[in-house]
């Protein structure tokens, strides 16, 4: 099974999640998510695929949209060998999603449990934040908190790193 925008919200649902969404047009960027009428007191994240030189780790990098990445650092951070992106045939493989979907909801379809998940330590748990439901027509609105405990709850890998 694969996770669409109507089971993520059933699942919030069935885990008491408190959430909100936004249904808007398609965005494929975060310039065009920009240009839409978003809640102010929210942190618009952007989400990043990556892999690590040797093909033997994946990761999906969740920030706030305003936190410049230099992939040399993260990598560091990581204990990693060089990160790129990775290419769409992978983030369709592991988390089963095209590009402009990416999402942490798209762990929720890594079945195998490849994919590491990386965010900000400096984001905290109570942070409201807007991630897309593996749907680029919607925004779903969920404290940072509540995603990493269903994360934790779905036996992913997370790694909060300095940025």
């Amino acid at each position: 099974m694969s996770f669409d925008k109507n089971s993520i919200y059933a699942l919030l649902n069935n885990k008491h999640i408190h959430f909100k969404y936004t249904e808007h047009r398609p965005v494929y960027s975060m310039e065009e998510l920009d240009a839409l009428d978003m809640p102010a007191d929210a942190v618009i994240c952007k989400n990043l695929f990556l892999r690590n030189s040797n093909d033997k780790q994946h990761f999906l990098l969740t920030v706030p949209a305003a936190t410049p990445i230099d992939l040399k650092q993260l990598a560091t951070s990581l204990g990693s060998s060089r990160l790129s992106f990775a290419s769409a045939e992978r983030l369709e493989k592991y988390l089963r999603l095209q590009s402009g979907l990416v999402s942490p909801f798209g762990l929720l379809n890594d079945t195998s449990k490849s994919v590491i998940f990386v965010s900000s330590k400096n984001l905290p748990p109570s942070a409201i934040i807007g991630i897309h439901p593996n749907d680029n027509t919607a925004t779903v609105w969920l404290t940072f908190g509540d995603l990493l405990a269903l994360l934790s709850e779905l036996q992913v890998e997370v790694k909060l790193v300095e940025m």
